[in-house]
């Protein structure tokens, strides 16, 4: 697989890392410390058996890319508003951003974003068997859509004039609304609703082509050599076939 990394302390005896010449600049030496929005399943949601304590298609998309690069992951939780805004990596609160977040042109006035990793759609999820069957019958009623997210952007551009946005910060909380009857639907990235439909209580009524692709999110300066390093790694698990096997897992049903 592609380029070890090594990382060496300063010559001065400092303890803040300092990268090799040519070699990716690290909050930590010998880690990749990567921010996400969890839950958000299937891509990412906790899990006590991994060493991470995440997992999911972009926990293990990222652990594939950080064995390339013999480093170890850890995974810190953070709101999806600050991770788009590109706001925790500006803070240095992790080196990338993992979390099935859209390449957009507004996002990347503020963060760098890899090559794509997975194309998704939008889509409309509501009660299986109700009178929510399209996004037309949206009018008067309650939609609930996450904050931040192309998703909410979506929904803006098309619900009836007579529907009202109601923002949440997580799927969590937009799943909950739904089952307590606060929203009549939600809409938000096809595979996350899907796996909402795996009790029958609720349906897929409406998908929509978007033309969407997520990317893993860097800063925008300092970390050139980072971002090369997980392009790299990212193809070479494609050619590996890996990549494949870790698609097939999460999406075999799709």
């Amino acid at each position: 697989m592609a380029t070890a990394l090594a990382l060496s302390l300063s010559a001065c005896g400092s303890d803040e890392p300092e990268a090799a010449e040519g070699e990716p600049e690290l909050s930590s030496a010998g880690q990749l410390t990567v921010c996400t929005d969890a839950p958000y399943k299937p891509f990412e949601y906790p899990d006590d058996s991994s060493p991470t304590g995440y997992t999911g298609f972009d926990m293990e998309i990222v652990d594939a890319i950080a064995a390339g690069m013999d480093l170890e992951v850890v995974v810190k939780d953070a709101g999806f508003d600050g991770l788009q805004s590109g706001a925790s990596l500006a803070a240095g609160q992790c080196d990338m951003v993992a979390s099935a977040m859209t390449i957009t042109e507004e996002r990347e006035e503020n963060l760098d974003f890899s090559e794509p990793y997975y194309d998704s759609k939008q889509s409309l999820l509501a009660a299986a068997g109700g009178d929510v069957t399209s996004i037309d019958d949206l009018d008067g009623r309650k939609v609930g859509v996450q904050q931040g997210t192309t998703g909410a952007q979506y929904a803006k551009d098309n619900v009836p004039e007579g529907a009202e946005l109601v923002s949440f910060p997580s799927d969590a909380e937009l799943y909950a609304a739904l089952n307590s009857g606060g929203v009549a639907a939600v809409l938000q990235d096809l595979p996350v609703n899907l796996d909402h439909t795996d009790d029958g209580a609720y349906e897929i009524v409406e998908e929509y082509d978007t033309d969407e692709s997520y990317g893993f999110a860097v800063k925008e300066e300092g970390s050139e050599d980072l971002l090369e390093a997980i392009n790299e790694n990212l193809q070479a698990i494609r050619d590996s076939g890996e990549y494949d096997t870790i698609y097939e897992k999460y999406f075999s049903d799709s």
